[in-house]
């Protein structure tokens, strides 16, 4: 029961929410010492927001789930959990984040999760999903605030840095989802979902996923701009942008299934490196400057 229970938190988008918001945090200038209880229920009630904004997606998308090849073995779809054990999960969860938040982080940090948490499982999944093609770039707000949210939580409030952070991931999810929405646009078809290969095409939406990587790659540098960061994270930023932009450029020129879905699981690769050498950068930076 406990694997079913897990599997309608989608584990893996929540680790990769969990690691960008750890970024944040880690990115945040703290004063004194080191914020751990902060960071601890930070982590722990972003990562139960989060698993809320999932299961709620997977109680309102039943009924899609059921009719598409990718999601057909889902918990509620096969009947592995009845939709009022989910819909008390994915509700305690939202309580339990939110508690968690406003006793032992701060106010800032479990009111913006909650609000990302409604933008995802109603705006996006309930009205945009289902009305705009447009509708990832509108829904990445909402999978773009992690790192916002770690940074409030040590810090207790925004800052332009942090609204970096979100750009970087705002920017990042047309190229990274409409590749997947290539490969599964008769899915979606099927089932009515208005996604971008749908609506209009797979060679507009193919040019679309190489006109947002180059801006990608250019929102990538605006950390080394405002001096965020140093060389060692604009190195890997170009080369990073530039090998994504080589896979839209691909993709482009060929829009088969297997240079769409290369094209995915790299940007998944993309997004992790990134942050990663924005965070190994910022480190090696700041013990240079002790000596």
């Amino acid at each position: 029961m406990f694997k079913i229970y897990y599997e309608l938190t989608k584990p893996k988008v929540v680790a990769l929410i969990l690691f960008t918001a750890l970024i944040g945090m880690l990115l945040a200038p703290s004063e004194g010492d080191f914020p751990i209880q902060a960071v601890v229920f930070g982590l722990i009630g972003i990562g139960f927001g989060s698993a809320a904004g999932a299961a709620f997606n997977h109680i309102i998308d039943e009924s899609i789930d059921s009719k598409m090849q990718r999601t057909k073995d889902r918990p509620l779809p096969t009947n592995a959990l009845p939709r009022k054990n989910a819909t008390i999960f994915a509700f305690s969860l939202a309580i339990l984040s939110t508690t968690i938040l406003l006793i032992f982080v701060n106010q800032i940090t479990a009111w913006l999760t909650l609000i990302s948490m409604i933008g995802y499982a109603v705006i996006y999944t309930i009205y945009l999903k289902r009305t705009t093609p447009q509708n990832i770039i509108w829904g990445g707000a909402a999978g773009a605030m992690p790192p916002v949210l770690g940074w409030t939580a040590v810090t207790g409030s925004l800052h332009t840095e942090a609204l970096l952070l979100f750009l970087i991931i705002f920017v990042w999810t047309p190229p990274h989802f409409w590749a997947l929405a290539i490969k599964r646009r008769e899915e979606y078809k099927k089932v009515d979902i208005p996604m971008l290969p749908v609506t209009h095409g797979v060679e507009f939406t193919k040019e679309q996923v190489l006109l947002y990587t180059v801006m990608l790659l250019a929102v990538s540098l605006f950390p080394f701009i405002t001096r965020m960061s140093g060389l060692l994270y604009l190195s890997a930023a170009v080369i990073l942008g530039v090998v994504f932009v080589y896979h839209a450029w691909r993709l482009h020129q060929e829009p088969s299934d297997k240079n769409a879905m290369k094209a995915f699981g790299f940007s998944i690769f993309y997004l992790s490196a990134l942050f990663l050498f924005l965070l190994i950068d910022h480190y090696i930076r700041f013990v240079v400057a002790l000596f």
